[in-house]
């Protein structure tokens, strides 16, 4: 089970581009779909959790997986697993990095490689969007920070991502004060 969970995120690792955002699609249909350690539920909760704590979120997810499947050690492998693929390319790529980007084709290539990680982001983000159970309280914060991400955007405000998700938090715990039921305090 050690190595099924190494080899499992490095092949996930290697063959993903575009950083965390863009694995998670990847990792639901290996870890969700096909192996079957978690459910769809789960993982959102897990995903929910990697994006709020701190270090990149493939690598959170992939260490709850392989400490829910193998303890300590399993969440060491599968940590090394998603990892050690983008050391090995980033090591290779820094020997020949300034020959590497002063190459036309690599520039395409990248160029390409953007707009498909930016369709991997948006197939993941609506992926987890249909899947969650639609509440009032979620609704609104998830719209209220998105059009404010928006805004922030095309005005140009500098604005931390941090302090998105702190907002999100606060903006939820408000919401639900206002709109849930009151119970009687007996």
């Amino acid at each position: 089970m050690l190595a099924e969970l190494f080899f499992t995120f490095a092949k996930i690792g290697l063959f993903t581009f575009g950083g965390g955002y863009a694995m998670i699609a990847q990792i639901k249909e290996v870890v969700v779909e096909q192996k079957r350690w978690l459910d769809e539920e789960e993982l959102m909760q897990i995903i929910t959790v990697a994006e709020s704590t701190p270090g990149p979120i493939a690598i959170n997810i992939a260490t709850y997986v392989g400490y829910k499947k193998k303890g300590v050690a399993g969440s060491a492998m599968a940590t090394l697993g998603v990892v050690v693929p983008s050391l090995i390319i980033l090591y290779i790529v820094s020997l020949f990095l300034d020959a590497f980007l002063q190459n036309k084709y690599v520039a395409y290539a990248f160029t390409g490689i953007k707009c498909g990680v930016a369709f991997l982001i948006l197939r993941a983000g609506f992926g987890l969007f249909q899947k969650i159970e639609k509440r009032v309280v979620p609704c609104v914060t998830f719209g209220i920070v998105f059009v404010l991400m928006i805004l922030f955007d095309l005005l140009a405000v500098s604005f931390s991502s941090v302090w998105f998700i702190l907002m999100g938090g606060v903006l939820g715990i408000v919401l639900y004060a206002v709109l849930s039921p009151k119970k009687e305090v007996e």
